[in-house]
């Protein structure tokens, strides 16, 4: 069985005069990032990999959320791959993942992250918000197989706050 875990990146600001990919969080996706962090250390949330887009604010979600759930910070990899806002692109990197890793949570960007969640998952959503998770589980052995799984899990921070 493979367990993916998907989580938005949290809240960043336009307001600063950097390029896209160098945007941070505001406060409020700090905030956010703690809490979900916690949040997933209460269902024991334990990934074997968590793979981040290499954004300032992504990296800063995933980051946050390794205090939480007790994952080494020099486990986390970076990969350009996921700085994207397509599903498709977003699943080819899952689907060449290593077969020992059984659970994975990546840290994407959006309207990939939605589309992704409704098309391989059980479950579909308008719009997965800033540093929202949603738990999907696949009766496979094999990433490259992953089609479609059951949502078993999603929240979302106006849901906790």
């Amino acid at each position: 069985m493979k367990k993916l875990i998907i989580t938005r990146h949290g809240k960043s600001s336009w307001e600063f005069d950097v390029r896209d990919h160098d945007r941070p969080l505001i406060q409020k996706g700090i905030d956010d990032a703690h809490t979900i962090g916690n949040a997933l250390k209460e269902l024991n949330t334990s990934p074997d990999l968590i793979l981040s887009s290499t954004a300032a604010r992504a990296l800063q979600t995933a980051t946050i959320i390794t205090e939480y759930i007790d994952y080494q910070l020099k486990k986390l990899k970076l990969t350009r791959d996921l700085y994207t806002f397509n599903w498709n692109e977003q699943l080819k990197v899952l689907k060449d993942l290593d077969n020992d890793i059984d659970t994975c949570m990546i840290v994407s960007h959006n309207h990939g992250l939605t589309d992704l969640a409704g098309i391989i998952g059980s479950e579909r959503f308008s719009n997965i918000p800033t540093t929202g998770v949603v738990i999907i589980e696949f009766p496979v052995d094999d990433w490259s197989q992953i089609n479609k799984g059951n949502t078993t899990f999603h929240l979302f921070p106006k849901n906790i706050q």
